[in-house]
């Protein structure tokens, strides 16, 4: 058997009926009595193992419920709540501009998930949120 060849279905086959062909062989064939057919390569999506639903679920609200606190849609909403006496329409409203605005973004996330690589996307992201560090120091300079 070549090292570098496809895995073989043995599910047809005990441990036990591997092991003794092991033990009786003294010219150390490796190949089981019974014939194999070989499957197709193992794709493996990622080098990191999935997360639970609710790891995921919990890093997302954490980290979008503490970016969002104090920013300037948060203020928005308030003044909005306080000048229209409609506090439940004003957050029914601003509720479903955040699910949009973030079902755009999982949709787009997913779309270049698909097209380019995990990789490609984290030096995307550093270039991108570099380049927006460097504008807002700027502003900061010039104003």
């Amino acid at each position: 058997m070549k090292l570098d060849s496809a895995p073989l279905d043995i599910s047809g086959i005990s441990q036990t009926e591997i092991e003794l062909e092991l033990k009786d062989s003294n010219d150390f064939n490796l190949t089981p009595a019974i014939a194999v057919e070989p499957v197709g390569p193992v794709v493996v999506d990622s080098p990191q193992k999935q997360q639970s639903v609710l790891v995921v679920f919990g890093t997302t609200f954490v980290t979008i419920f503490l970016a969002e606190i104090g920013d300037k849609t948060q203020l928005s909403t308030l003044l909005m709540s306080a000048e229209s006496h409609s506090p439940w329409v004003v957050f029914i409203g601003s509720a479903a501009a955040l699910i949009t605005t973030s079902l755009l973004g999982v949709l787009l996330g997913s779309w270049i998930a698909n097209r380019l690589s995990p990789k490609t996307v984290e030096k995307s992201a550093g270039v991108m949120l570099l380049v927006i560090s460097l504008m807002l120091f700027w502003d900061v300079f010039q104003g």
